[in-house]
């Protein structure tokens, strides 16, 4: 695979990567140099690359696996989960604390959800893939998924009802 091909092919979706790497690891910079091994590794294949029914799940399936050992790993100490893609200047100050506050209690939410349910969320209700890509990409069955989201989901609208109704903790 040339160059050219290689970069229409694999360019589409490099944000998709580079989100989903954000969401598990902690910050910019390590979401950022997570995506630049996995496009590194994507090159190092492209001679087989299009082999692959599906190289966008196929690239995500390596995202998820680099950073999950990059947490298992022993820089994952210094490991937090951080979301700061929400920006807007039009908004009063008094807003953007808001929308803030909103995010920061979005991560406290999703800290406290089990590995695969914070996958499944990201993945389904963030990256807006079907549940078919999302068995794919976890290696899950689907009723495993639906399950999983559910019971995301309802964590976080549980959190949430608490937050709202000024319940503390």
């Amino acid at each position: 695979m040339k160059q050219a091909e290689f970069l229409n092919v694999v360019m589409p979706f490099k944000d998709k990567l580079y989100r989903l790497a954000k969401r598990l690891l902690v910050s910019r910079e390590e979401a950022e140099d997570a995506t630049q091994e996995i496009l590194l590794k994507l090159w190092s294949k492209n001679e087989t690359i299009s082999q692959y029914k599906n190289v966008e799940a196929f690239a995500m399936t390596m995202t998820k696996n680099f950073c999950l050992d990059r947490l298992k790993s022993k820089h994952a100490s210094n490991l937090k989960l951080v979301h700061s893609n929400y920006s807007d200047e039009n908004t009063s100050l008094q807003k953007q604390l808001e929308a803030e506050d909103s995010v920061q209690w979005m991560q406290r939410i999703m800290n406290e959800l089990p590995e695969q349910q914070k996958m499944v969320l990201q993945l389904r209700d963030v990256e807006q893939y079907e549940f078919d890509e999302i068995c794919e990409l976890l290696e899950m069955k689907p009723t495993a998924v639906r399950v999983a989201l559910s019971r995301a989901r309802k964590m976080v609208r549980q959190e949430l009802v608490k937050k709202h109704n000024y319940g503390i903790g």
